[in-house]
């Protein structure tokens, strides 16, 4: 039980020497982590692959996570750390390379932070920014910031502090680096957005984007110059800027060829009953989603795509009605029906999302068997409920590693990392579960059960899933 006062008897400085303290376990733990991090690199080392599977593909390979001067890693440790702290395989690795780092080229800013005076954050963020620095540069850059980073500078100073140190550490890195970043044009919609706005930009060169914006404020001026017409709504500034861009697009690129008219594709979900009223008897509001984008109202449909788009109507996909398949190769219905049921990476706290544009691969949960040469499998392995979709990495570590995952119903998958912990992926996300096992009170043969618990579910599965 707490010992802490209750809220509502502190004083005003009671409040700030508790939130202090919080703050300071905070960083304190922030400290730990990186510790047991660095730890965990070393009990992870490459020599303890088997050199047999050194050859063989998809098996486990060693890993250089941070930069010159660090300890290869083998490659699967960043899934069971970062699953274990509740992030993404990315974060774990990061914290792993950040961790070596650390200890291994940025020994005055790893000092600072064990005793207390720079946050882990600021000595994390030099780490990114000096990877690629050869281990003598990024010691230099170490000496440089240390003082600097605990704090008294804001961050955005602290930032530009950084970037000047290596800059001046390695001037031909820097150099790269912008003649990478001027190979780096394009112009593309961003994702993300919501509530019916999207954004596109553009990256080039500085003069090519004066030369944009210098086109876009003139003809914005003489938008404005021109007027409103007579009952439409006066237009803010950034709004001329939108219709200039759209104006600009339907002129002739070289002054000979007119733009040809440009098409685009969405994808749109739409649920509920048009004819559902609330008590009152007023019509409920209905959301759609646009795949790729987010959600968004049916008025919004009707409103911003309802002039200008034509739509098909394609009918509503039963995921759980298709027919399982005697093939190893996945049909096209199946892979749209995981793809509704689960919309990302399901590997524990997985992030990336599966799109038609760039699918993720599909893992058989229950591994593909192809029978005896010449023969064939048992029917019906292919289908839904025995699907999860995975980037190559998580597949690569669900296949070779000792992780473990059953789909007690379709979209709901229950994994088990090397460790015995246990995870429940559905399509809400990522939770961690406590799990026990007990005597089957029906046993066949030897086997037991695992007990799974959490606020919302509960699970009995057979043990023997997790067997190696």
């Amino acid at each position: 039980m707490s010992t802490a006062p209750e809220l509502d008897d502190l004083t005003e400085a009671q409040v700030l020497d508790q939130a202090e303290a919080c703050a300071e376990a905070a960083r304190r733990a922030e400290v730990e982590l990186l510790r047991l991090a660095y730890h965990w690199s070393v009990l992870h080392d490459p020599d303890r692959l088997d050199p047999a599977d050194a050859d063989r593909p998809g098996r486990e390979r060693s890993r250089v996570l941070g930069g010159d001067g660090v300890a290869a890693v083998s490659e699967f440790a960043a899934a069971e750390l970062g699953a274990r702290i509740g992030r993404t395989t990315y974060a774990g690795a990061a914290l792993i390379a950040d961790a070596q780092d650390l200890r291994h080229r940025h020994p005055v800013l790893w000092s600072r932070v064990e005793a207390g005076e720079v946050r882990a954050s600021y000595a994390r963020y030099v780490c990114g920014r000096t990877r690629d620095l050869p281990r003598e540069q990024a010691m230099h850059v170490d000496a440089e910031v240390a003082e600097s980073a605990d704090g008294r500078l804001p961050w955005t100073r602290f930032e530009m502090l950084v970037e000047g140190k290596v800059a001046s550490a390695a001037p031909e890195v820097a150099q790269a680096k912008e003649e990478k970043a001027r190979q780096a044009t394009f112009a593309k919609k961003l994702h993300g957005e919501a509530h019916g706005m999207a954004s596109f930009m553009v990256r080039a060169d500085l003069a090519t984007i004066a030369l944009i914006d210098e086109g876009v404020t003139g003809l914005a001026r003489r938008l404005a110059e021109q007027g409103q017409p007579e009952g439409g709504d006066p237009a803010t500034d950034d709004e001329r800027r939108v219709q200039a861009v759209a104006l600009l697009l339907g002129r002739s690129v070289d002054d000979t060829a007119e733009v040809p008219p440009v098409k685009a594709t969405l994808v749109v979900h739409l649920s509920g009953d048009p004819a559902e009223r609330d008590a009152e008897g007023r019509a409920v509001p209905r959301v759609a989603r646009v795949e790729g984008h987010g959600p968004v109202t049916h008025d919004w449909l009707r409103t911003v795509l309802g002039p200008h788009a034509r739509f098909v109507v394609r009918p509503v996909l039963d995921p759980l009605g298709q027919t399982p398949v005697d093939a190893y190769e996945i049909p096209s219905l199946h892979r749209r029906a995981v793809q509704v049921l689960t919309p990302a990476d399901c590997f524990p706290w997985g992030s990336a999302l599966s799109t038609d544009a760039q699918p993720l691969e599909i893992d058989h949960t229950v591994r593909y068997d192809h029978g005896p040469p010449g023969g064939a499998g048992p029917p019906g392995q292919s289908r839904v409920g025995n699907y999860g979709p995975l980037t190559r990495p998580h597949h690569r570590t669900k296949t070779f590693a000792a992780w473990s995952v059953q789909q007690p119903f379709p979209g709901i998958y229950v994994w088990r990392d090397p460790h015995g912990a246990f995870y429940l992926v559905d399509h809400t996300g990522t939770r961690r579960v406590s799990g026990a096992a007990a005597a089957d009170p029906d046993p066949v043969g030897d086997r037991t059960v695992v007990h799974l618990h959490h606020p919302h579910h509960e699970f009995r599965l057979a043990d023997d899933y997790v067997a190696a």
